[in-house]
């Protein structure tokens, strides 16, 4: 049984989570319903998200169950560290020590930095904000790479990328076959319309 914890805080990104919220949701399925997914936030009640959806935490920092995997998702609420909350980072100091594994997406990385999972490993973020990681020290920042894996640490660049690194951690945990059976099931075969690299008219 592997319990997944995804942290839940003001002006997250939506995508962050929900991406691997759905891909590990998927995966108890098909194992049965033998993995547990919660969302777990500072305090109970609803949370605002970057674009506006609103979402009801399982649990808060002081009674969710033991987790085998915490995942950080990025936003505002994660990047700007000068207003980093305290009570939430070192909630996920505590909580990663004690995690088999931690996910950041995006510019979670930032907050696993700022908590200290990140210090001194390779790590991934948004492209807009890889500068910025760079310069707050103690952290090499992988470029041109959709998830970096350090040890026990999978970050991921943004958005889409972190539903990459969840479908990677789920075959780590329960093998590949499983993983490509998630991905058939979620039939994720990403096929954009257009480029992003294409020059904009």
């Amino acid at each position: 049984m592997t319990t997944y914890g995804l942290l839940m805080f003001d002006q997250a990104e939506e995508l962050d989570f929900a991406g691997p919220w759905e891909v590990f949701t998927s995966s108890s399925a098909l194992r049965d319903g033998a993995d547990t997914v919660v969302l777990v936030a500072e305090r109970p009640g609803p949370v605002r998200c970057a674009k506006g959806l609103r979402v009801l935490p399982d649990h808060t920092f002081d009674d969710h169950p033991p987790l085998d995997v915490l995942l950080v998702p990025g936003g505002r609420g994660a990047r700007e560290v000068e207003t980093h909350n305290p009570v939430t980072t070192a909630w996920v100091a505590e909580t990663a020590a004690q995690a088999t594994w931690v996910a950041g997406v995006c510019t979670g990385t930032f907050l696993l930095h700022a908590a200290g999972p990140a210090r001194g490993r390779q790590v991934a973020t948004h492209w807009q904000y890889e500068e910025a990681l760079e310069e707050l020290g103690d952290v090499t920042v992988m470029r041109d790479v959709r998830y970096v894996v350090d040890g026990n640490l999978v970050t991921s660049q943004g958005v889409s990328a972190g539903i990459d690194s969840a479908l990677w951690l789920v075959g780590r945990l329960h093998g590949r076959d499983h993983a490509r059976a998630v991905r058939r099931a979620l039939q994720y075969e990403p096929a954009p319309p257009y480029l992003a690299d294409e020059p904009i008219a």
